[in-house]
């Protein structure tokens, strides 16, 4: 497939090539990402909504963390086309899914960046988990990532894996990425609950104030961005997944670069389970 159309895109033959590039050239590399996904897959076929709507996401991951040293661990495998692009498969989309050609899942043999085999949904935090502890026996500071969905997320599975990562004191960090969407709609109490948590106008009228006020003093909105989330840890009553012992960071534009990237860089240097 011609890349002629995409000259930030084909600059990026693995993260460290997107690593390189200037912080506000991101955003053009994502936007570069998504059409080359729409018109790849559109010759393909394959899972399209699903990779739609990690582009961002994907870049910012591996703009933070220093992949493959660093693991994600892609939850069901469906979401994963942006970081096969990313990690140098790029000319290979056209043979997704084919005879030969490049699986329309992660597969450990297929590349150093696909960490774990994932198709079946809910593994991920289990295979991070074991990747965390593993590390931190062995003194090693890399950092292990599981990406998973609402619709995963309510499997007996991950529940077990979050049970035992809150008093692993393993070095975790699970992003949790609520779309609302799986195989059929999502239902049950956790659903209920996502979508409260997801719903909730409290913090964002009070941001919204903050910022019309200090609007005219850019150091002072600036400390308001960076004192937001530590702010609203005085005012939230415990999540649900603070309950199981993670520091819960959240919810955010899973497609807003300026919000992704500050955040993870914060995540990357705390210990102990993160969600």
């Amino acid at each position: 497939m011609s890349t002629t159309n995409y000259p930030l895109l084909e600059r990026v033959n693995d993260p460290a090539d997107l690593r390189r590039l200037p912080r506000a050239e991101l955003k053009a590399l994502a936007t570069e990402l998504r059409a080359f996904l729409l018109e790849s897959v559109s010759k393909t076929g394959g899972h399209l909504s699903s990779n739609l709507g990690t582009v961002e996401l994907t870049v910012a991951l591996h703009a933070v963390f220093d992949t493959p040293r660093d693991r994600l661990v892609w939850d069901v495998g469906h979401q994963t086309y942006p970081h096969k692009i990313l990690t140098g498969r790029r000319d290979r989309m056209p043979s997704l899914r084919q005879l030969g050609g490049l699986s329309g899942f992660p597969q450990r043999a297929e590349s150093e960046y696909d960490t774990f085999g994932t198709a079946h949904s809910s593994t991920s935090i289990s295979a991070a988990l074991g990747m965390a502890l593993a590390a931190k026996q062995r003194g090693d500071e890399r950092r292990c990532v599981a990406i998973i969905g609402d619709g995963a997320m309510t499997a007996g599975m991950a529940f077990e894996a979050l049970n035992n990562a809150g008093v692993a004191d393993a070095n975790l960090l699970v992003i949790l990425n609520d779309n609302d969407m799986s195989i059929s709609p999502p239902v049950g109490a956790l659903n209920r609950y996502l979508a409260q948590l997801m719903s909730g106008q409290f913090y964002a009228k009070a941001r919204d104030v903050g910022k019309s006020v200090l609007k005219n003093a850019p150091p002072l909105l600036e400390l308001a961005k960076r004192l937001e989330q530590q702010a609203k840890g005085m005012v939230v009553p415990a999540t649900l997944f603070e309950k199981f012992g993670f520091n819960y960071i959240g919810p955010i534009d899973g497609h807003d670069l300026d919000s992704l990237i500050p955040t993870l860089e914060n995540i990357r240097g705390l210990k102990g389970p993160q969600f």
